[in-house]
């Protein structure tokens, strides 16, 4: 890796979260997609493989605290999805179906065993798209991090995502600032919500509108939940506890919690509590490593 690049991944994961004790073991990776896109992840660890996708506009780096946590027992791959992060940002492609193709391109990428894969926010409706085109194909356990699997459109809905929108579209510097402080309940320093801002902006405004483009027309993946087969875990908040019970009532076993006391950021908010729910979820669903 070119001494630049390492600098620079080393200083975004410590801004990110000073923490990391192991820096020097991730490394990025790169791979092409069938459409000739550049997408880049962060690797590190051995073991059974997690793969972590993030939110809508948001780097790997978000999820340092896993990284962290989880390379010491498990292969963990953090994808920059296209247009975000490292990645390639090209105008074509920002939607749902091609960035689940993507992801299942990764996985054939990585090779091997299945994989678990986790998705936060946005990367929940793209994980359950990747099911309604693939089934639960290479995958050997499903994670859906805070994300309304299905929304009524009200007035009152269409009024908040028409004025979310506009208020993107008009000043997008101060959109993500605003944006980004809203993903966290707990304290955290001026310098890591300065890097998640920069991070979110580096995507482009109209990709960034694309990719939310059909969710804003219709989301509804119900009909994916009764497709899926091997354990699925969903963490949400309290504004999304609905969301909790509809998989518990809809995927037969299938485990949810509800982090009451955390922001949409949940994973870095109250990471210990996050950490252990899924390294609990993974034992009793014995997709644990060995180590």
């Amino acid at each position: 890796m070119p001494t630049s690049r390492y600098a620079l991944l080393l200083l975004s994961i410590l801004f990110l979260q000073p923490a990391l004790h192991a820096a020097s073991s991730v490394k990025d990776g790169y791979f092409k997609t069938s459409d000739g896109v550049r997408l880049h992840y962060l690797e590190s660890g051995a073991g059974p493989t997690i793969v972590f996708v993030p939110g809508w506009t948001m780097p790997a780096e978000i999820w340092q605290p896993q990284i962290e946590h989880f390379s010491l027992a498990y292969h963990v791959i953090a994808l920059d999805p296209r247009s975000q992060g490292a990645s390639d940002k090209p105008a074509e492609g920002n939607y749902p179906g091609r960035r689940a193709q993507d992801y299942k391109e990764l996985i054939d990428h990585l090779g091997g065993a299945p994989v678990v894969l986790v998705g936060w926010s946005l990367g929940v409706h793209e994980a359950l798209t990747y099911v309604q085109m693939f089934g639960t194909y290479k995958l050997n356990a499903l994670v859906l991090v805070d994300m309304s699997i299905q929304t009524i459109s009200t007035p009152e809905e269409r009024e908040s995502r028409f004025e979310m929108f506009h208020n993107f579209q008009a000043d997008r510097s101060q959109f993500a600032k605003t944006f980004v402080r809203g993903m966290y309940h707990k304290p955290h320093s001026e310098e890591y919500l300065a890097s998640v801002v920069a991070a979110s902006l580096k995507t482009p405004a109209n990709s960034a509108v694309a990719m939310l483009a059909e969710l804003a027309v219709k989301n509804d993946l119900r009909p994916a939940l009764p497709k899926i087969k091997i354990p699925v875990l969903a963490v949400m908040t309290e504004t999304n506890r609905s969301q909790a019970e509809l998989v518990r009532s809809m995927v037969p076993g299938s485990q949810a919690e509800v982090f009451e006391d955390a922001g949409h950021c949940l994973f870095v908010d109250d990471a210990d509590r996050f950490n252990t729910l899924l390294e609990g979820f993974l034992q009793k669903a014995s997709l644990g490593s060995t180590k």
